[in-house]
């Protein structure tokens, strides 16, 4: 299948095809599959627990998401080393969404971000998301670590907050630094040793996840400090919930999720069309941006093993395991680069290994769940700002700030300053149009208009008094065309005639098309002659779409320059147009 192909078509579960069918499925690949899913599996199961606390729900929905999400975008997707599942890019538009309209508007807003990508993927989207500029996207990751960090330094530190989280970033910040007296020691060295173990482990070299390592650290130092009487947070201790009996249980269950009607959701505000209205612009962010992460975590999976990926299909499998998630209490997900490269190392061969990740999720829940309960909140904080440090493409964004021209700096911190000040919407949405808008100056400046009737390359025989020769080079489109036909006005000033040579125009729009229609005016009420050669296609079908036709004495065009120049000096009639007054 051709490369315009993976990226244009729709092809259904196509990792899943070529894969396991095409390629056919055998001992080795099982083996490798078993032992990714496995690793990926273990790993996956506290940092999907600590992003749910850190969006405002009970850990359990985060394996829900994990085990629902991952499972079918797996089977239905385009990428076959993709693991998918809760992704901190979300945690920043989904903890709002939690604090005003609780676990119903979550899964409200999960339902719809799902049913948008769907569409995305119908209408072909998948490669148009790709368009939006890293420095857009490295603004918002960056806003979105900041902030994802911030929120998790209450859990972090120990702190006792007498209100609320503010929304707005800086307000944030303040009041972690008017409650920094109230910081908890044993909790404090619960992090400092999670942290410790999270970026000493992988310098073993010990095929063990470091997520699990840390988790299993913090929990043990989180018993000793509870014998020697000093207790710091857990999930038992933050969290519980209804047993089947009806009694409340601390921590979570050790249940597989059932399947609810979102709109039945006890929990949070009841579904209205005013709610799904206010949840709008979160849903379609989301989309967008899960979209973005599919396919850059798609885009660098394909260079790293040569497997090409089908955009399209891995944005119809996103959307379908998020509509399916909001059904079993799950959340918004993805797949992620470093969940996902980590699948690719420990061997995985096929989709099957994101199965296998899904299925280990189902056991944890089914046999693990009572031990998870006694996890530390700190360690689970301490995941989250990992996570967040290693999203924020530090590298890239140093390089972006020193070598980048100065409008794509200004597009990124654009864009960063308005994650952290307003929201994800506004600041995608302005700092897209913002770098469009530059975008279109820069090309603009490209098109430019030159006088050659002197230059012997082009013009090698003496033109008849009042005639002059210029070649118009770039786009000509709405941005460029003012300054482009301002500059032929003056050329043609006191002219008999100009020869517009067009060979370097790949394009004419309705603004060019406009301006050239009054140029054209204007010429002809003045007396001067045009003639147009090497017109390329799209600007010829332009034209002749818009009924812009030849007339003897004003207008005509000739398919080479050498043509034209020959019918102005000989005034030779016999040179037939290339286009012709029908």
């Amino acid at each position: 299948m051709s490369a315009r192909r993976n990226l244009l078509g729709l092809k259904v579960a196509s990792a899943v095809r070529e894969s396991c069918f095409d390629e056919g499925y055998n001992v080795a690949k099982l083996r490798g599959d078993l032992l990714a899913g496995i690793t990926v599996g273990i790993s996956a199961i506290p940092l999907s627990m600590a992003l749910a606390i850190a969006i405002g729900v009970p850990p359990e929905h985060g394996l829900y998401t994990s085990l629902v999400a991952g499972l079918l975008m797996a089977l239905l997707g385009g990428s076959r080393f993709s693991v998918s599942g809760p992704t901190a890019a979300f945690v920043v538009i989904l903890q709002p969404v939690v604090q005003q309209f609780g676990l119903s508007g979550l899964l409200l807003t999960t339902l719809m971000s799902g049913v948008f990508m769907m569409l995305m993927a119908v209408a072909r989207f998948g490669r148009v998301v790709t368009y939006i500029p890293n420095t857009v996207t490295f603004g918002f990751t960056l806003g979105i670590a900041l902030i994802l960090a911030t929120i998790q330094l209450p859990d972090l530190l120990g702190l006792v907050l007498t209100e609320p989280m503010p929304d707005f970033y800086f307000a944030k910040l303040w009041m972690i630094l008017r409650h920094l007296a109230t910081v908890h020691w044993p909790t404090l060295l619960v992090s400092f040793v999670s942290f410790a173990v999270m970026y000493a482990w992988p310098l073993l070299r010990i095929p063990i996840p470091a997520h699990l390592l840390t988790i299993v650290a913090g929990t043990l130092l989180a018993f000793l400090l509870a014998h020697w009487g000093y207790p710091v947070a857990t999930i038992a201790t933050s969290f519980e919930y209804q047993a089947p009996a009806g009694h409340t249980v601390a921590g979570i269950p050790n249940f597989l999720p059932e399947l609810v009607l979102p709109w039945q959701q006890s929990q949070g505000e009841p579904w209205s069309l005013e709610m799904m209205s206010s949840l709008l612009p979160q849903a379609l962010t989301i989309a967008l941006l899960g979209a973005i992460e599919a396919l850059l975590c798609a885009v660098m999976l394909e260079r790293m093993t040569g497997k090409r990926y089908h955009a399209n299909a891995e944005v119809f499998g996103l959307g379908v395991g998020n509509t399916a998630a909001a059904f079993f209490g799950g959340f918004s997900a993805a797949p992620e680069l470093a969940r996902s490269t980590t699948n690719l190392r420990a061997g995985a061969a096929t989709p099957m290994a994101s199965v296998v990740h899904a299925l280990v999720i189902a056991v944890s829940l089914l046999w693990i769940a009572p031990y998870l309960k006694h996890l530390p909140m700190a360690s689970m904080a301490t995941l989250v700002i990992i996570v967040a440090w290693r999203m924020c493409y530090g590298r890239q964004i140093i390089a972006t700030v020193r070598t980048a021209p100065p409008a794509d700096v200004l597009v990124f911190t654009v864009c960063l300053l308005l994650t952290l000040m307003v929201d994800m919407v506004v600041a995608i949405g302005s700092a897209v149009v913002i770098a469009a808008l530059l975008f279109m100056r820069d090309i603009a400046a490209m098109t430019k208009v030159s006088d050659i009737t002197k230059k012997l390359k082009h013009v090698p025989k003496p033109l008849p008094e009042g005639w002059r020769v210029v070649k118009i080079s770039g786009p000509l489109f709405f941005a460029a065309a003012d300054k482009i036909f301002a500059e032929l006005d003056r050329l043609a000033k006191d002219q008999r005639g100009l020869v517009i040579h067009m060979d370097g125009v790949p394009l004419l729009d309705a603004g060019g098309l406009d301006g050239f229609a009054t140029f054209l005016k204007r010429c002809k009420k003045r007396k001067v002659e045009l003639v147009l050669s090497d017109i390329q296609f799209q600007p010829l079908k332009a034209m002749v779409k818009a009924q812009i036709k030849p007339e003897n004495g004003n207008f005509v065009v000739y398919p080479t320059l050498a043509e034209a120049l020959d019918a102005v000096i000989d005034s030779d009639p016999r040179v037939k147009p290339v286009v012709e007054d029908s």
